[in-house]
C-alpha cells in the first residue's frame, strides 16, 4: 500500500498570503535599505525539513511498464511518469522515449542507433537534464536509469530520441527515505536446466502448484529436484557408482533501504545510508550414494545443474528499481576416491546476505545464516572422506549492474577410519568409527557497483567474510550398536 507523499509546496499559497499581509496591509511604514530588521533570525526559526518516507512494494499487477522521472530543477526529486522508453541502446546510451499521447502508428518506433529528423522543440517528450527510471522495457531488460545528456530530435508522432548517461539512484530519490523487504515472484524466474532430469516446482497466491510427489509447496517458493549421475572413483565396482539426488527450495526476497539525510555537510550530494541484499528461507534434502571420484588437482568437482534469472521490480514510492537476481543451482563433491557412502540429510533453515552503507563505517558486508539439520540416511564403508554441498550461487544487481555475490553452501561430510552403519535412529553397527556431520559454508563480496547508490566509490571488492558453520548429525565406533553422543537435529546460531 502506497503511502501518501508530502505536498512539498503545499505551503506556498499561505506563505504568499503571509507575505502580502506582512506587506501590502501593514500600518507600519515599509523599512528603507538602512533600516535595521526588528526581528532576528533567531526569533522566527524555520522548521526543520520533514524527511518524505517512502513505501517499498511490488508494483501492481497487470499494470503498464512503471516510469518515474526527475525533471531537470527538481532537486532530485522524481514523479511518476507516463512516458515509456520505446528502446534503449546501453553501449551507446542512445534511447527513445514515447509519449502517451503518441497516436497508434503501424511503423514501429525508430532503433537508437538511427536519428530521426529533427523537430521543433514542442515535441520533445524530455529536456536535457531530465532523469529517467523505467522498469524493464524493449531493448532494456534490466531497466533503465539514465540521464538526458542531449536531445537529438522529436518525430510528430511523440517519440524523442535522446542521448543519455548512467544515473544515480540518489538523484531520483533525493533526501527521502525508503526500506522494505519485497517477495520475488517465483513463477516469474526464469529457469535453464543444465542437466537431465531437472525438475521445477512453485507457489504464488491463487496459483499453487505442487512439488513432486504431490509435496505442496509453501506460497512464495520456489523448489527444483535434481538427480544426476557423478564421476566415480577409478577401480570401483559396478555396485560402487556414485550419483546424487535431492532438492534445493528457496523463498527469496530483495531487502532494500535508502536514506536521503545526506553526508552531514549540509549539501545532500550523497546519502547518508543504504542497503541491498537478498534474504529468504531455505530447505533442502539430498543424498550422495557410490564411491565419488578424487577431486580435480586438489579442487572440488562442481556440478551446476539449473540456471535461474530474474528481474523483479520494487517501487520505491514513484520510482521503479529494478533488481537483478541470478541463481546457480549445483552439486558439488570433495572426496578421496576411498570412501564408499550412502548418506541422505535434511534441512531447514535461512539466510540473509548483503551490503550495508553508512558514513561511519562506508560500505560494510552482511552475511547471516541459521540452519537445521538432520540425518536421514548415514552409512559408510571403508576408510576415508567425503564432502558434498548442494548450494546456490547468487548475484544481486540494480539496472544491470552487480551488487553482492554470495554462495551458499549447505553440506554432509562424512568421515570413516573403518566400516561403519548407521541410521536416522542413531543406531547401528560400527567397525571402527566413523562420524556424520552437517554443515553451512558462506562467501561472497560486495562489488564495485554498489555506488549505483550514490554513495562513494570503494576501489575494490569488499569480502563478505567466510561464514562457516559444521555441526555433529551423528556418531559411532567400536563392534556394536551405538546411539550418537549428540542429538541428531543440530541448529547453528545466526551469526552476522
Amino acid at each position: 500500500m502506497h503511502r501518501p507523499r508530502l505536498k512539498r509546496h503545499a505551503l506556498l499559497p499561505a506563505v504568499t498570503l503571509a507575505a502580502l499581509l506582512a506587506t501590502g496591509c501593514s500600518t507600519n511604514p515599509p523599512t528603507t535599505a538602512t533600516d535595521t530588521p526588528t526581528t532576528s533570525a533567531a526569533e522566527t526559526p524555520e522548521a526543520a525539513p520533514v524527511q518524505e518516507q517512502l513505501a517499498v512494494v511490488s508494483p501492481p499487477s497487470g499494470t503498464a511498464t512503471p516510469t518515474a522521472v526527475a525533471d531537470e530543477g527538481e532537486g532530485g526529486t522524481a514523479k511518476r511518469s507516463s512516458l515509456k522508453v520505446a528502446s534503449y541502446d546501453r553501449k551507446s546510451g542512445r534511447a527513445v522515449i514515447k509519449a502517451p499521447s503518441a497516436g497508434a502508428s503501424s511503423s514501429p518506433s525508430p532503433s537508437p542507433s538511427s536519428s530521426p529528423s529533427p523537430s521543433p522543440a514542442k515535441h520533445a517528450t524530455v529536456a536535457v537534464g531530465d532523469i529517467i527510471a523505467s522498469a524493464p522495457a524493449p531493448g532494456a531488460p534490466d531497466g533503465v536509469l539514465a540521464e538526458v545528456t542531449q536531445v537529438v530530435g522529436a518525430t510528430e508522432d511523440g517519440d524523442t530520441t535522446v542521448e543519455t548517461e548512467p544515473a544515480k539512484l540518489n538523484s531520483v530519490l533525493g533526501a527521502s527515505k525508503a526500506a522494505g523487504t519485497v517477495p520475488v515472484d517465483p513463477s516469474a524466474m526464469e529457469v535453464e536446466p543444465l542437466v537431465q532430469g531437472v525438475k521445477v516446482s512453485w507457489a504464488k497466491t491463487g496459483d499453487l502448484h505442487f512439488g513432486p510427489e504431490g509435496a505442496k509447496l509453501p506460497l512464495g517458493s520456489l523448489r527444483i529436484d535434481v538427480g544426476a549421475v557423478i564421476a566415480t572413483a577409478e577401480g570401483a565396482p559396478a555396485s560402487a557408482a556414485a550419483s546424487v539426488k535431492g532438492f534445493v527450495q528457496l523463498a527469496p526476497e530483495v531487502e532494500f533501504s535508502y536514506d536521503g539525510s545526506g553526508s552531514g555537510t549540509g549539501t545532500g550530494a550523497s546519502p547518508g545510508g543504504a542497503f541491498l541484499g537478498l534474504s529468504g528461507d531455505w530447505a533442502s534434502q539430498w543424498s550422495l550414494k557410490g564411491r565419488a571420484a578424487g577431486s580435480t588437482d586438489g579442487q572440488p568437482i562442481r556440478i551446476p545443474f539449473a540456471e535461474l534469472h530474474s528481474d523483479p521490480v520494487i517501487q520505491v514510492g514513484p520510482v521503479p528499481v529494478v533488481v537483478n537476481l541470478d541463481l546457480t543451482c549445483y552439486i558439488q563433491v570433495n572426496a578421496d576416491g576411498r570412501v564408499t557412502v550412502d548418506v541422505e540429510q535434511g534441512l531447514k533453515g535461512d539466510f540473509r546476505v548483503g551490503g550495508t552503507f553508512s558514513w561511519a563505517k562506508g560500505w560494510t558486508p552482511v552475511s547471516e545464516s541459521d540452519m537445521t539439520g538432520e540425518p536421514l540416511k548415514a552409512r559408510v564403508t571403508a576408510a576415508g572422506d567425503v564432502k558434498a554441498a548442494l548450494g546456490a550461487e547468487a548475484t544481486v544487481g540494480l539496472y544491470g549492474t552487480v551488487g553482492v555475490t554470495a554462495d551458499l553452501a549447505p553440506y554432509i561430510r562424512a568421515h570413516a577410519d573403518a566400516s561403519a552403519e548407521g541410521s536416522a535412529d542413531g543406531t547401528g553397527t560400527v567397525t571402527g568409527a566413523y562420524a556424520l556431520y552437517g554443515g553451512v559454508d558462506l562467501t561472497g563480496s560486495l562489488q564495485l557497483q554498489l555506488t549505483i547508490f550514490g554513495t562513494p566509490v570503494f576501489q575494490k571488492k569488499i569480502p563478505l567474510g567466510a561464514l562457516h558453520h559444521e555441526w555433529p548429525l551423528t556418531e559411532g565406533g567400536g563392534a556394536m550398536t551405538t546411539k550418537p553422543t549428540t542429538p541428531t537435529k543440530q541448529s547453528q546460531p545466526k551469526t552476522a
